[in-house]
C-alpha cells in the first residue's frame, strides 16, 4: 500500500507543474529566507533524532 501511495505522490509532483504552466498559473519560487528556515529546521530535527538514538 505504501508503494502505491508513494508512486501516486511522485506522479502528482511530476505532472502538477506541467499542468500549472500550461494553464498559465504562476508558481512562485521560495525565497532565500524560506529555504534557510527549512534547512535550519531540518538540522535541528536531525540533531534531536540523533540524540534520541544514543
Amino acid at each position: 500500500m505504501l508503494r502505491i501511495g508513494t508512486s501516486l505522490f511522485v506522479a502528482l509532483l511530476t505532472v502538477a507543474p506541467a499542468m500549472a504552466q500550461s494553464s498559465g498559473i504562476s508558481i512562485p519560487e521560495p525565497t532565500d529566507g524560506a529555504l534557510f528556515g527549512i534547512g535550519l529546521v531540518g538540522l535541528i530535527v536531525g540533531r534531536h533524532i540523533a540524540k534520541r538514538r544514543k
